[in-house]
């Protein structure tokens, strides 16, 4: 059912919270399965310093937020920008075709905020 990865990045979640004071906030909602997903994220020059997610939803949407905060802390803009979806699914083991949605959902949040960082650069 659930890969190992995925049941891992969701019993202990890393990077769950918010943000003190961050340069970007966003919050994405899938109107077809009611999960969501807050990003929030702090730069250091024009790396991202700190990310941290918050999640209401399926377990699958869970992980990838959490795996999503691993994946681009301490890149550029750049770099996060150039993450592709697949690596994402590869980080958490794959993800049940029916859970498919939960890593739309994290990329989507990811191009907002990266989207909001690059207004104010």
């Amino acid at each position: 059912m659930y890969s190992p990865q995925v049941l891992d990045h969701f019993e202990h979640p890393r990077n769950a919270g918010t943000v003190a004071n961050p340069d970007a906030t966003v919050q994405i909602e899938n109107p077809a399965c009611g999960d969501v997903l807050k990003l929030t994220l702090k730069l250091s020059g024009d790396r991202i310093e700190e990310i941290r997610f918050l999640a209401k939803g399926c377990v699958c949407s869970m992980a990838c937020g959490s795996a999503l905060t691993e994946l681009v802390r301490g890149k550029t803009i750049e770099q996060a920008r150039e993450l592709e979806k697949e690596s994402l699914v590869r980080a958490v083991g794959g993800l049940p075709p029916a859970s498919a949605h939960a890593s739309h959902l994290a990329m989507d949040a990811l191009a907002a905020a990266l989207s909001q960082l690059t207004a104010k650069i």
